[in-house]
């Protein structure tokens, strides 16, 4: 793996450890709590992270399993990257997708079960990028919904900043919980 994707691995990694430990703390009813009808809890939020990594690892092993010729990154995904990143701060709500929307989601999930699922999924990455042949570094392999196929360190910078903005919702479901 290259150090430039080894190094974006290790950074969305360390966010997610730094989240599993503020969640670790908290009382399981602040973290089932909805903060409004239809909104989701923290532990729902949690789910939708891991249920996104998961969808996209099985893409890109879906994908790589046809041996398909895979392009370079194009210059045009670095604003749209820009973008996304801007769009992903903002306050501006969007649809989750089917395979990590509500229908996805359960409500009766604890802590623990979901640190360890989320563990296991961050494991599987790990092992991926290790083992991925050095061909296929530098490719754009990973469909981004609004932004096209984009390179490995750029899905996971998106995977980062899709944590940091759900990250702020959990906080605010758990503030609110403590209402």
């Amino acid at each position: 793996m290259t150090s430039a994707i080894s190094a974006a691995h290790q950074r969305y990694d360390e966010q997610v450890q730094r989240l599993l430990a503020e969640l670790k703390p908290v009382a399981s009813a602040a973290l089932h709590q909805a903060p409004a009808e239809g909104a989701w809890s923290a532990l729902q939020t949690v789910q939708h992270l891991i249920l996104v990594e998961e969808a996209s690892l099985a893409y890109i092993r879906k994908k790589l399993s046809f041996n398909p010729e895979l392009p370079e990154p194009t210059w045009v995904t670095y604003p749209k990257m820009l973008l996304l990143q801007v769009t992903l701060w903002s306050p501006i709500k969007f649809k989750a997708p089917k395979s990590a929307g509500n229908e996805q989601i359960i409500a009766a999930v604890n802590l623990e079960d979901l640190q360890a699922r989320w563990l296991k999924i961050r494991g599987e990455w790990t092992d991926f990028l290790t083992q991925m042949p050095p061909e296929l570094q530098d490719k754009a392999v990973y469909r981004h919904p609004r932004v096209g196929l984009i390179s490995w360190t750029q899905m996971l910078n998106f995977l980062a900043w899709h944590l940091l903005r759900h990250r702020k919702q959990i906080q605010g479901a758990i503030q609110a919980a403590h209402r």
